[in-house]
């Protein structure tokens, strides 16, 4: 399949081979952004994730079309806690606690499954991780590695909490990242705009900036 030219911040672009390409959509499961989820009925400001939700789809639509590979992510621990380390279980009394969609994170609640709009295909993975990084402990690199994927485009929630993690994982093992910024979101914009400029510091460090608008052209526009 032809390249892709993906138009991003400060006047940068990458060039995409869409078999070496991968989508990851992070943690798009009903506790973190539906309207009857934890972090609605704790009190969390959903207006930023509610619009992320429709960029998301369309880049989701648009890389399958495009025959980029697309994996789905969840923040899952066992119903017992046994794989929650041990600075989250003496500092983070939500995991386990009770929801209005069963136990928070916990494997098997409903509010741990991801939202109809953001479902998984057939043959598209969906990694289960006991933390915020998709690679800490998973098989997600090798199963990367197996497809040859170079390059990863991150969607998803928060910005500044699974999704950072995963890039920041992922470019410490060889992975090129992009960021579609309006298909991510944080509960608090502040929180999200200050996740975008770090990775823009030190001359771009932690990879690309761009947004669902230019990667729907870049797929249209394929050379």
């Amino acid at each position: 399949m032809t390249s892709l030219i993906l138009n991003c911040e400060r006047g940068r672009s990458i060039t995409l081979e869409p078999r070496k390409t991968a989508l990851a959509c992070i943690d798009f499961q009903k506790d973190f952004v539906a309207a009857d989820g934890m972090a609605a009925s704790r009190g969390a400001s959903m207006e930023s994730v509610n619009e992320a939700i429709p960029a998301a789809q369309r880049v989701l639509m648009t890389a399958r079309n495009a025959g980029i590979f697309v994996f789905h992510t969840r923040e899952v621990y066992a119903p017992d806690l046994s794989d929650l380390n041990a600075y989250r279980k003496r500092n983070d009394s939500a995991v386990g606690a009770a929801g209005p969609l069963g136990r928070f994170m916990i494997q098997g609640e409903r509010g741990s499954d991801i939202v109809a709009s953001m479902q998984p295909a057939p043959g598209e993975p969906v990694i289960d991780k006991a933390g915020f990084s998709a690679f800490h402990q998973t098989s997600l690199d090798t199963i990367l590695r197996t497809r040859g994927i170079e390059v990863l485009l991150l969607t998803g929630v928060t910005t500044q909490c699974c999704v950072a993690s995963t890039l920041r994982a992922a470019v410490d093992i060889g992975y090129s990242c992009v960021l579609l910024k309006d298909a991510c979101a944080a509960y608090d914009p502040a929180d999200h705009e200050a996740t975008v400029r770090v990775i823009y510091s030190e001359n771009d460090t932690f990879g690309w900036v761009s947004d669902s608008r230019r990667f729907m052209m870049s797929v249209a526009d394929r050379h």
